[in-house]
This record gives C-alpha cells, structure tokens and sequence, in this order.
C-alpha cells in the first residue's frame, strides 16, 4: 500500500507494457477482462478498445483515484487478488501487471480461477527496466549496498518460475519476455527510480543519496545527453483455466 502516497508520480513516470507483451497475453475472443491489483491502470489502459468490457480491481483509494480519472470507460471496483468483488466465472481473462508478488497465491490462484470462465486466460506481467544490464541495474542501489544488493534479472526471472498451489486449475502455461527502449530524460529516470518500494519505504535520507547517486551515475555515463535510452523489459506468463 506504499505506492499510494505516490499514485500521480507512478502513473506519470512507470512503463506501460509494450503492445508485442499485450498481443501474447490477450487471449483470442477475449470480451471480458479483469485487470487485479491495477494500480493506476498503467496495463488497464493498454485493454481499452481491444476488449469490450474492462474492469479494474484494486485496494488501494489513492491508486483508483488516479485510476478513476484517466480510464474513462472502465468499471473500477475495490478488491485485492485474493478477494475479488465480481461473480462466477465473469471473465475471459484476469491480469496482473507488476503486483503478482504482493499476493498470497494460495488465496489468489483459486479466488482468479473462480472469476474466469473455463478456458478463461490469467495473464502475468512485470514491466521494467532491463536489470541483466549492468549499469542499468546498478541503479537500484542505495547507499551502503554493493552490486549483489540490486535487484537481478535473475530474481525476477524466478518470480516466472512458481508453482501454482494444488489442486491445479491452470494449464497450458507458457512464458514470454520482450525488450524494448524508453527514451527519457536524467531528470525523469531519477523520478521513476522514486516510484519503486525499495526507495519509498527507504528512510529520506537514504532515499535522498540512492537517487543522487544514480543521477550522478547517468550523467557520468551519458555527459551532456539530453535524453538516454533505457532498456527495458516485460516478462510474462500466461495459462488457461482448466475444466
């Protein structure tokens, strides 16, 4: 719930999905979808006008605020993974973009399972910045830390790799990642590096000095840029809703 003291800043500065991410995780015929843990609808947005019908649950009021005002036509309701506000077997898809790890999938994966129809798609996806680039990964440090200490590509690689709890509902499971660029300013890197919980719930001075000291890492790399490509990437995971 510490994204929501920033929910203007996160909609504003965090990457959307790229469209070849959307494509492999929309299921064909998909009429209705389900968006969990939307925040401010960054993956909401990117299902408007390719699926008839969108829905966004997510518990936080700061978030669906934001949400609310820059997702016309989409139905926006209170709910958390494990507790969805919706009837049986509603959906022909459920997403969750960049929250999966805040859930508790025991209580998560049958409670999707209950809103989707059999047959029905759940999506997966975090969209970030590619942190198999060194440099790029070096970025998340905060003081005191060394390399090791910076979330790895490694680390969100196996966040593709659980297990689903038994009795499995699920089957069909395929996993995806797709690269892109993001070209920004030093200015609105910095920003974005703010949005992420490792730098909220940081201690102001130690948020403070981490986002100096990436600032002063860019601009060593880049001198004079003005404007830098960052790498980026989304990792997905899908599967289908057993009978």
């Amino acid at each position: 719930m510490s994204f929501g003291s920033i929910a203007e800043d996160y909609d504003e500065l965090r990457p959307q999905a790229p469209q070849q991410a959307v494509d492999w995780l929309v299921p064909a015929g998909c009429e209705v979808a389900v968006d969990v843990g939307a925040g401010t609808g960054l993956f909401t947005r990117t299902l408007v006008g390719r699926v008839a019908q969108v829905i966004a649950v997510e518990p936080d009021a700061r978030m669906r605020k934001v949400l609310t005002a820059r997702s016309p036509g989409v139905r926006v309701v209170e709910g958390r993974g494990e507790s969805i506000p919706l009837p049986d077997a509603v959906a022909d898809a459920v997403f969750v973009s960049s929250a999966w790890h805040w859930m508790d999938h025991q209580r998560a994966v049958p409670e999707i399972g209950r809103v989707l129809r059999y047959g029905g798609r759940l999506g997966l996806v975090w969209t970030s910045r590619d942190r198999a680039v060194p440099w790029v990964r070096d970025l998340d440090l905060l003081p005191g830390q060394d390399t090791s200490g910076a979330e790895s590509a490694e680390r969100i690689r196996r966040r593709l790799d659980f297990d689903l709890p038994e009795p499995q509902i699920f089957h069909n499971i395929a996993r995806e990642t797709f690269r892109f660029v993001r070209t920004m300013t030093v200015d609105y890197v910095v920003a974005m590096l703010g949005t992420y919980s490792r730098a909220i719930v940081a201690s102001p001075d130690h948020r403070a000095q981490g986002l100096a000291q990436a600032r002063d890492a860019l601009e060593a790399r880049f001198p004079g840029a003005d404007v830098i490509d960052i790498p980026m990437r989304a990792w997905c995971w899908r599967a289908d809703r057993m009978r």
